[in-house]
């Protein structure tokens, strides 16, 4: 197969971190059924996302979204990547927020049957390898949630 040429990622992530924001992503459009995080910033340290929804989650909830991402984790599944042209991926995943100049191949991630989506960042090859995820605070304001956390142990 001919490499594809794909944009140039602009920086490196933490592939712990990253793999688990695309959990993180997941469980809340299960969970809420809003949109993946409008915003993230993933680090090594600690990461944030930020969400539209509307109203801001109950402590009770905060603990099911984190266990949840820990579940997804726990059950080990693989991380594998694909590579397909623009009108085949967006059959299968949002491409809203795809840059403007974005190839014509696309990089598409899926981790095991739980997501899916178009993305060009460094990722595990298993979710046994991302360590526990933590929410470690968390804001509501003008209809968006950010949350903060990390993860650990791997």
């Amino acid at each position: 197969m001919e490499t594809p040429v794909l944009n140039q990622h602009n920086k490196l992530e933490h592939e712990q971190s990253h793999s688990c924001e695309h959990i993180l992503n997941a469980t809340m459009v299960r969970i809420f059924g809003c949109p993946r995080s409008r915003n993230a910033h993933i680090e090594r340290k600690k990461s944030k996302c930020d969400y539209i929804l509307d109203s801001e989650p109950s402590e009770d909830m905060v603990s099911q979204i984190e266990n949840a991402v820990n579940e997804v984790i726990d059950r080990g599944l693989d991380v594998t990547v694909e590579y397909v042209g623009r009108e085949q991926a967006a059959a299968m995943v949002d491409l809203s927020k795809l840059p403007e100049d974005a190839s014509e191949t696309l990089r598409i991630v899926r981790i095991g049957d739980y997501d899916i989506c178009a993305c060009i960042g460094a990722h595990v090859a298993n979710t046994s390898e991302i360590g526990t995820f933590r929410i470690i605070s968390h804001s509501f304001a003008d209809g968006v949630w950010r949350v903060r956390w990390k993860v650990t142990g791997k």
